[in-house]
């Protein structure tokens, strides 16, 4: 699997978690919080694998897409620490709910730059074999990523 497609996938694994969270109840306290934690682990794992392989290879083969890595880290650092906020909140804290709303909307906005205005052109600039190689990498770096939020690099910056 080339490196787009798997970052692709694990966009789609997050935005259906995303929506089993909007669909549960409003008073299902431990359904949320099983949710959250998949979202947490997922997402913990992806901005991993993209600032650690992905970003600075699509930096060092569209060096267009500087502006965009340089955006993206710093929507990393805002989810991370949303997430490691939502990591200690007790699902029952009147915060939970509303914090998780605005966790989503941050994803879905990163997610949507992403893949519309610059996926595309590191696509381009990296063809086949050189997206393939990476996403190996990534799919193999994903066993070794922290399972703490706070352990991505974008966290401490």
């Amino acid at each position: 699997m080339d490196g787009i497609v798997l970052l692709k996938e694990d966009h789609k694994t997050v935005e259906k978690l995303f929506k089993q969270f909007e669909k549960a109840d409003e008073d299902a306290h431990a359904e949320k919080r099983k949710i959250v934690d998949q979202v947490i682990e997922e997402l913990t794992t992806h901005t991993w694998i993209e600032e650690k392989i992905f970003y600075p290879a699509a930096r060092e083969a569209a060096p267009d897409t500087k502006d965009h890595v340089l955006e993206s880290v710093e929507e990393h650092h805002v989810v991370l620490w949303m997430l490691s906020e939502l990591k200690d909140l007790d699902a029952a804290d009147e915060r939970f709910d509303a914090k998780m709303s605005v966790l989503m909307e941050n994803v879905r906005h990163h997610v949507e730059e992403e893949e519309k205005e610059w996926f595309p052109d590191v696509r381009k600039a990296m063809g086949r074999n050189r997206l393939t190689e990476l996403g190996e990498q990534m799919e193999a770096a994903k066993k070794t990523a922290p399972t703490d939020p706070l352990g991505v690099p974008s966290a401490d910056q």
